[in-house]
């Protein structure tokens, strides 16, 4: 999986979150956020890349 795809997926997620229409909503999308994250993380682990994403 491509590293910026990750990103721009992950961005998108948080502003999703801060529009987010409802409470579940907002939910939903953060859940998804995370889950990027996470990908990212590993990812960036694999790659030998230092240094952690700083979550809202």
């Amino acid at each position: 999986m491509d590293l910026n795809y990750l990103l721009h997926r992950h961005q998108v997620a948080l502003m999703r979150v801060a529009t987010a229409a409802s409470p579940e909503a907002a939910h939903a999308h953060g859940g998804m956020a995370r889950g990027y994250e996470r990908r990212i993380e590993s990812l960036r682990d694999l790659l030998g890349a230092s240094g952690r994403m700083v979550t809202a």
